[in-house]
């Protein structure tokens, strides 16, 4: 399965949540005994990790997970635009990256 491409813009210093339904041949995947991760760098070869997206499989078998950040954990984040990735890891070890691409983050006025 190749990765989807989404591009999406987190608020400085707001809580960001996204649910995600994954889908495999027209059906929802069945995520039980899986793991997910992300994270957010500058760039794809980055060895500094900009923020770490708690990524949770949420209903295993509505093939669902949320991604989310708190919101001093964006607003820790420089405004910017930065790359990040979504991988989910089987039980048996297999990792498949499911979702990719840029995050803009804003920046926040009120403090």
């Amino acid at each position: 399965m190749a990765a989807g491409t989404y591009n999406f813009t987190i608020e400085q210093g707001a809580t960001f949540t996204r649910l995600l339904t994954l889908k495999e041949n027209n059906s929802v995947m069945n995520l039980a005994g899986y793991s997910a991760a992300s994270q957010m760098r500058s760039t794809h070869d980055s060895s500094t990790v900009v923020g770490t997206i708690s990524a949770n499989v949420t209903n295993a078998s509505a093939g669902q997970l949320t991604l989310s950040m708190t919101a001093s954990a964006t607003g820790g984040i420089e405004e910017g635009i930065y790359v990040y990735d979504v991988e989910i890891t089987a039980s048996s070890g297999a990792v498949n990256r499911i979702l990719q691409g840029k995050v803009t983050l804003t920046p926040q006025v009120t403090r």
